[in-house]
């Protein structure tokens, strides 16, 4: 019973971002393991297709890439009809294209602001649209956002950024409630610091010190990949099938001030 409700096998699922080994793709493989065929998507081709051989390889299933320029509405509708007529349904969507770029408010191009809303808000609303033909045709469906904790609590040279995450996550809340009632769900995940291949190397660039972020997080350690995608598994799943609307931070746990942690421990000593 535990693992039928988890199961996904004759699903199919479109998932953005995906080449590599970041979040989108991560998710990818994690549901094609649980029997999915899956759709992924990003602009690279090259990566893409590696990425595909390398799903289908370790998990026995489908794997079709389709590379798409998520803020490009043509492109997008051609991913979702590709998806539509290789596997004939879809049942699941993640969106997990993203990025950001930090820079200060005062010094910052209407063209960073406006390509920040284009690729966080922008492509998911052109992707949920798309397959929500097909999901609101069929009167089932699932979508995934990833968000990013900069949603929730902002992060400085991050304006442009906490912004569109933070319209994303209300874009999940109002789609869901709209779409509820014909067996569409919608939720979001707001991420903390995740560290990938590709993420890793952007945050050493810009003189990021994962390790030292680590330590104030309270499990002690950046998220990986797997960390979120298994949330993604869980949402998308029949586990999940009474959650919509909601936006889950998967970030280690939040970061208080207060009291110094030093004298927390003394409290603890004594008790």
């Amino acid at each position: 019973m535990a693992n039928e409700i988890f199961d996904l096998t004759g699903r199919v699922a479109v998932v953005t971002g995906a080449s590599g080994y970041g979040i989108g793709a991560t998710s990818a493989e994690l549901l094609a393991r649980h029997g999915a065929d899956v759709v992924i998507c990003s602009r690279t081709e090259t990566h893409l297709k590696a990425t595909a051989e390398r799903i289908e390889e370790a998990t026995g299933r489908r794997c079709l890439s389709v590379p798409t320029n998520v803020k490009h509405e043509e492109e997008v509708v051609n991913l979702v009809q590709r998806a539509a007529d290789e596997f004939g349904r879809i049942d699941i969507l993640v969106n997990s294209a993203g990025g950001n770029r930090l820079m200060p408010l005062s010094q910052m191009p209407t063209k960073a602001w406006d390509a920040a809303f284009d690729l966080n808000v922008k492509a998911a609303y052109l992707c949920t649209r798309e397959a929500g033909r097909h999901f609101l045709a069929q009167r089932s469906g699932v979508v995934v956002n990833i968000s990013s904790g900069a949603s929730l609590t902002g992060i400085l040279g991050g304006a442009q950024y906490s912004a569109a995450k933070s319209a994303l996550n209300m874009f999940t809340t109002v789609s869901a409630a709209e779409w509820g009632r014909f067996g569409v769900r919608i939720n979001c995940i707001a991420v903390g610091l995740i560290v990938s291949e590709k993420s890793d190397e952007g945050q050493k660039a810009a003189g990021i010190d994962s390790e030292a972020i680590a330590a104030t997080i309270p499990l002690r350690r950046v998220g990986r990949p797997i960390d979120v995608a298994n949330v993604v598994h869980f949402l998308v799943s029949d586990a999940a099938a009474y959650v919509t609307g909601q936006t889950f931070a998967v970030n280690g746990g939040p970061i208080l001030g207060g009291i110094p942690e030093m004298f927390i421990d003394q409290a603890d000593a004594v008790v």
